[in-house]
């Protein structure tokens, strides 16, 4: 079995990977370990004819804003990096990326092949960053995207929401933006299924199926608590202003699993009752036994 070399791997979704991908053939980097905007410290990580995954990304979406420099040195140029250093040494590069690189203003499901307009400066490092991986990898290079995730760690949507809901009688949560919650223990067997296959070059979108609004979340979220959703009142993105735009529509197709031949991601409902089960509902019991 070839090396598989995991960069950020103490990320959300680098916690689920290593589980997804435990093995003898796994290594790991996490912030610390790996410098990834210099060549040096990634080739000195990086296998030779083996897999790369790149989980590690500047996340702070509003910052960006006012901070652009670092979401490229990281998004972008260091993506490109692990591009050309994974290149040399004859390695299959899956990076994962965002439902960003698209505007938002759709209204059918974005497909894999989409014009990318970005709208916000996250997006558009992020989708540098794609753009990368494509053009010094076009035959072994893969673009994983993903969108509204939530996990064990980490902060996610659900885990706040739960932490309100036991101490707020009401909530306002945004109904005028629509995806797809995805559970990272999702993401990370998708990921881990690409490296079976030997990691094909192209895109994917690796979200849950379905679709849903952040109010929408967070009713199901409340009804598997046994709380009252009526206790959530839906409102519009304009009462939460933010430095970044927000995508109104992050609807990701998934046509390209079945051209690999592979399974389509199951819905997200189905996902977050099996997340509520292993991870949610014993966060859920902690929140209640401390107030």
């Amino acid at each position: 079995m070839s090396t598989i070399a995991l960069l950020g791997a103490g990320g959300m979704l680098g916690h689920a990977l290593q589980a997804s991908l435990a093995g003898p053939d796994l290594v790991i980097a996490k912030r610390s370990d790996v410098d990834i905007t210099d060549s040096q410290s990634v080739a000195d990580f990086l296998p030779t004819e083996g897999f790369v995954i790149n989980a590690a990304a500047y996340t702070q979406v509003d910052q960006a804003e006012s901070d652009p420099e670092s979401a490229y040195a990281v998004n972008g140029d260091a993506v490109r990096i692990i591009a050309e250093v994974a290149k040399k040494k004859n390695s299959r590069l899956i990076h994962v990326s965002t439902d960003y690189v698209f505007d938002g203003v759709g209204s059918q499901p974005y497909a894999e092949e989409a014009p990318c307009h970005p709208a916000s400066v996250y997006g558009k490092s992020k989708r540098a960053g794609e753009e990368h991986v494509l053009e010094l990898l076009p035959d072994s290079g893969s673009v994983v995207r993903t969108a509204w995730l939530y996990g064990e760690h980490g902060t996610s949507f659900p885990r706040t929401i739960l932490k309100l809901g036991a101490s707020q009688d009401t909530l306002d949560v945004v109904d005028d933006q629509v995806g797809q919650p995805t559970w990272a223990h999702d993401v990370a067997q998708m990921i881990a299924a690409l490296v079976s296959q030997g990691a094909p070059a192209g895109i994917v979108h690796a979200t849950n199926s379905g679709q849903t609004t952040w109010w929408g979340f967070a009713q199901r979220l409340f009804e598997l608590a046994g709380w009252d959703p009526a206790r959530i009142t839906p409102v519009s993105s304009q009462k939460f202003i933010r430095p970044a735009p927000r995508p109104a529509w992050s609807v990701l197709g998934h046509a390209n699993w079945a051209r690999l031949g592979m399974n389509t991601p199951r819905h997200w409902r189905d996902a977050l009752d099996e997340a509520w089960d292993q991870e949610l509902s014993p966060f859920a019991q902690e929140i209640n036994s401390a107030r």
